[in-house]
Formats: C-alpha cells, sequence, structure tokens
C-alpha cells in the first residue's frame, strides 16, 4: 500500500470511529478491537465493489495492519504521532516544531523523522490531551508550560502568539529504570576507581554541586549518586518538574513545584519548598536543579546543619557555576553584599562535579574539584582540583578517547571524612 492511501485510510478509520456514538463507553481493547473490524469491513465491501482497492487492503501484512491500528489508536485515546514516537525507547529527545516538523535525538544524534501530525489542530489536541492529565493548562493568555507525561517524561510546551511556527513541544525522556554508578562506568562517564571516591563523598556528607551543560546528564548523574546515601536517612528532594528516580531510600518525601492559577495565585516555587522542607527535618535535601534566587536558600540549608546536601546547575565550567550560583545569590539577597554571598559559597559547597557532551555526543564527567573556600584577599575562590578528563591517542572527530585522571593534588578538606569514621586518603 502506497504512502498515499494508506494515510487515505487512516483518515477514513479515524472519521468513522470518532463517529461511533459508545466511542466515549469503549474500553481500550474495544476500540482496538473496533478498528480491526472496521478495516476488514472495508476490505468485505472492497472484494466485491473494487478489485483495486480490495489490492490494496488483502496486500496488507500483519506488521502494517498493526501499525494503521495504531496510529488510529493513538490518535484518539493516546498522543497520536507523538505516542508512537515516544514508544521507541531509544529516543531521548523528541522536538516538535509546527505540525510538520518534529525532530528526535536517538543516541546522542538529532534527525528529523518524516512522521508529522494532519494539522496544528491535531497537535493541539494532543497538547492539551497531556497537559490536561497534568492538572496544568496551556493556551494564548497562558502560552508557555513546563509538565510531564505519564512516564515521567519532562515537556515544555510553548504556543502560539509566543510561537511563530505554531506549537512547539519539547520532551526530554528519562530511562524507564534509575541510573546506577554502575551503568555510568560501563557508559565510559568515569571509572570505577572514581565511583569509590564519590561513594565516600556522599556517605561523609560532602555537599556536591553537579554542573554541566543542556543535556550533559547532570540528572542523571544525580540519580547515580543517590544510590550511594544510607537506606536509614531521610531525604527530601526538590523538582521543578519530578525527574528523580530515588529507589534505595524508604523515608523519602518528593516535592514539586506548582505554577500559579488561572488567577496568579497559587503557585509554589522552589523557594517555598525549600523552606518547608527544613521543617521537615530531614537529613539531606536535593534539589533538581537550581536556576534563581532559591539558590539562597540552598546554601543557607548547606551552612546549617543540612550536610550532604545534592544539586545541580547550568554552567560551562566548574569557574562557572560559581559565577553562576553568585548571580543566583544576588537575585533574592537584595543588600546582601558580594563579599558575604561569595564566603557563603565557599563555605556552603565542598565538591563541584563538572559535565559535559563531547564531539562524538558521549557524556562524560570532566572534573571534580574541592572548593576549599573564598580567599577575600586575594579575591578569589579556593579551587583544589581532585581529577581531570584527559583525552589520550586514538581520538577521531566521531570518538573520543580519555578518561578521569588523578591529579596530584590531595584532598585537603577531611574534616568530614573524620567525622565520618572514614580513615583513607583521597
Amino acid at each position: 500500500m502506497t504512502d498515499k492511501k494508506r494515510d487515505e485510510l487512516i483518515r477514513q478509520l479515524k472519521t468513522e470511529v470518532q463517529n461511533h456514538p459508545d466511542l466515549t463507553v469503549m474500553s481500550d481493547e474495544q476500540l482496538r478491537n473496533f478498528i480491526i473490524q472496521k478495516i476488514e469491513e472495508k476490505q468485505n465491501w472492497a472484494k466485491t465493489s473494487s478489485p483495486e482497492a480490495y489490492r490494496e487492503l488483502s496486500g496488507l501484512n500483519f506488521r502494517e495492519r498493526n501499525q494503521i491500528v495504531s496510529t488510529v489508536y493513538e490518535s484518539i485515546r493516546g498522543l497520536g504521532v507523538l505516542g508512537q514516537i515516544i514508544a521507541d525507547p531509544e529516543i531521548t529527545e523528541v522536538m516538535i516544531n509546527g505540525h510538520q516538523n518534529i525532530f528526535v535525538e536517538k543516541k546522542g544524534w538529532l534527525t528529523r523523522l518524516d512522521s508529522r501530525f494532519e494539522s496544528r489542530q491535531e497537535l493541539e489536541t494532543v497538547i492539551t490531551k497531556f497537559v490536561s492529565q497534568a492538572g496544568r493548562s496551556v493556551n494564548e493568555s497562558e502560552p508557555i508550560v513546563d509538565t510531564r507525561l505519564e512516564d515521567g517524561s519532562r515537556v515544555n510546551v510553548v504556543m502560539p502568539p509566543v510561537a511563530l511556527n505554531g506549537p512547539i513541544v519539547t520532551i526530554r525522556r528519562f530511562p524507564k529504570e534509575a541510573m546506577t554508578v554502575e551503568t555510568l562506568i560501563n557508559f565510559g562517564s568515569f571509572t570505577r576507581e572514581v565511583a569509590e571516591i564519590l561513594q565516600i563523598l556522599v556517605e561523609a556528607k560532602y555537599n556536591i554541586f553537579i554542573s554541566g551543560g543542556t543535556g550533559s546528564g547532570k540528572t542523571t548523574f544525580l540519580n547515580a549518586l543517590s544510590n550511594f546515601i544510607p537506606g536509614d536517612e531521610r531525604i527530601i528532594t526538590i523538582e521543578d518538574s519530578a525527574e528523580l528516580q530515588i529507589r534505595c531510600i524508604d523515608n523519602l518525601v518528593r516535592l514539586e513545584t506548582r505554577n500559579a492559577g488561572p488567577d496568579g495565585s497559587g503557585a509554589v516555587t522552589i523557594r517555598d519548598l525549600i523552606k518547608s522542607a527544613l521543617r521537615m527535618r530531614p537529613d539531606r535535601i536535593i534539589v533538581g536543579e537550581v536556576r534563581g534566587a532559591e539558590a539562597l536558600d540552598m546554601l543557607q540549608a548547606m551552612n546549617t546543619g543540612h550536610d550532604g546536601s545534592l544539586s545541580t546547575g547550568h554552567a560551562n565550567s566548574t569557574e562557572d557555576m560559581l559565577r553562576r550560583l553568585e548571580t543566583m545569590v544576588l537575585q533574592g539577597a537584595e543588600g546582601l553584599p558580594l563579599e558575604a554571598i561569595r564566603q557563603q559559597i565557599g563555605s556552603a559547597v565542598d565538591i563541584i562535579i563538572h559535565l559535559s557532551r563531547l564531539r562524538d555526543k558521549t557524556k562524560r564527567t570532566m572534573e571534580i574539584v574541592e572548593i576549599l573556600g573564598y580567599d577575600a584577599a586575594a579575591r578569589k575562590y579556593e579551587i583544589n582540583p581532585l581529577y581531570r578528563f584527559r583525552e589520550t591517542p586514538g581520538n577521531t572527530e566521531r570518538n573520543v578517547v580519555g578518561r578521569l585522571v588523578r591529579t596530584d593534588n590531595p584532598m585537603k578538606n577531611t574534616q568530614k571524612l573524620i567525622n565520618a569514621g572514614i580513615n583513607r586518603v583521597i
């Protein structure tokens, strides 16, 4: 069957199924069976009325028929074309730029799909469906929304008139199984030796920031680090959209922000959640990502007895992460001198792990550094690099060969190791 004939058949089936008076009370299985029944009816009709149509319909193999059934079903009960795309577990990112342009990231590489929505209205219907399921709304008066799909995928939607080329949907997908340190070792993000050091740092309650650019694997890395947290602690996670998959903690509290309602009230910010979390007797606080004024509250928590806290932030390097923290704290600390902010950052943050996505699209740990404090006289942070990524012979444009290499610098801030009873030189 040609693509044109196939698309026409799908359009006919969708119209006939949507016009059925009992559609709303059909179960999912009944709906699928009804679509199959409609295909068989068309085959029977064509057998006596249209030899050409019969040749097309009788030529459908089992896989093709199932694909047509799934397409029609998804357009009515599911997410249409989007539902078929996210059924592919290898797709990690979906970018819909209007109803005719769909791009995906697969194994680190971007490609454009031949699939498309039939119309802008169909795409808007799909958007309304998954946004409303998450208890959110999006329209011309509220054209931007962050939400998630039922499988936990993070979604950003931008609608016209803000988006000039039609509705824009960006979906970041996450593995169904929580990422483990063992998986990251197998992916080459770091070595087993580094994993042992990270475990010690987490168990000893060092405050750790994970920095990196978009798509560098910060949330994945944070998930993996959480496996090292002792199971008898009380952990509170705070996120814009719940993405963390922490499985090893029984006493786990998960908090998520909430956007303002149509009347502009009811918003719950990360700052609100951090302040509330401090009253919930946490052993550690994990903030999925700091982007603004909440950095001040996070640093204050780290400095007031909540050691072992973890968070991530967008930055191009370790030094850039420190400067970005300064900027974010200034947003929430009116009148606080810059030197005081720097002293607080230098005191609160113990370790920064910087990640990057390299030219071959692999995600690597580039640097692990110790923050020793802020030197007011020299007006700079005291940074002690512990590990740095080094490329080794055998590199090509599409294949980066290298590993984290231990520097000659011994770890200097060892008091938390002593307090945890860990007798090991790092």
